[in-house]
C-alpha cells in the first residue's frame, strides 16, 4: 500500500464514498495516536492520502514511520 518517494512513505487508498475514506482516516488517527506519531491526512470523495515521515528527522523516513505505516496497513485491511 505505501511507496517510499521524496523522503516520506505515501498511500493514496480509493473508496466507494467520501464516508468511506473518512471512516478510514478515523482508524489511521486512532493507530497514529496509539504510536504518538502522526501522519498527514487528506480526505477527499472516494480516496484517503497518507503521507508518513519524520519531521523531526529532516523530514525522512524513519522506522517510526516505517512501524506507523505497518500498523495503518493491518488497520485498513
Amino acid at each position: 500500500m505505501f511507496v517510499e518517494t521524496d523522503g516520506a512513505l505515501r498511500a493514496e487508498i480509493p473508496f466507494g464514498d467520501f464516508a468511506g475514506a473518512f471512516a478510514a482516516a478515523t482508524r489511521v488517527a486512532l493507530v497514529a495516536e496509539s504510536q504518538g506519531h502522526h501522519p498527514d491526512l487528506v480526505v477527499t470523495w472516494g480516496r484517503l492520502g497518507i503521507v508518513c515521515t519524520s519531521h523531526d528527522a529532516g523530514r525522512t523516513v524513519t522506522e517510526r514511520d516505517r512501524r506507523l505505516a505497518a500498523a495503518i496497513e493491518e488497520a485498513l485491511s
